[in-house]
């Protein structure tokens, strides 16, 4: 890794957790080329209405150890 990257990370992880967020989000979506507008709109869509329902209590969710395990179950 070159100098600048070494001085960048340590930089960085001086940083509040939400901006290291921040930074994450932004340097993946560097990688990631070319972004489909509608797409991500539309998740940012999806991600605010599960939200409000998780906040509103109308969310109808499971514990996440019993997920894992049938999971675990599934896929051993």
């Amino acid at each position: 890794m070159t100098e600048t990257a070494e001085k960048l990370k340590l930089a960085l992880s001086q940083l509040s957790a939400q901006e290291r967020a921040e930074i994450a989000h932004f340097l993946i979506l560097s990688l990631d080329g070319d972004v489909d507008n509608d797409v991500e709109t539309a998740w940012d869509t999806e991600l605010t209405k599960r939200l409000e329902d998780i906040h509103s209590g109308t969310a109808i969710g499971e514990p996440s150890n019993q997920v894992f395990s049938e999971l675990r179950d599934k896929y051993s």
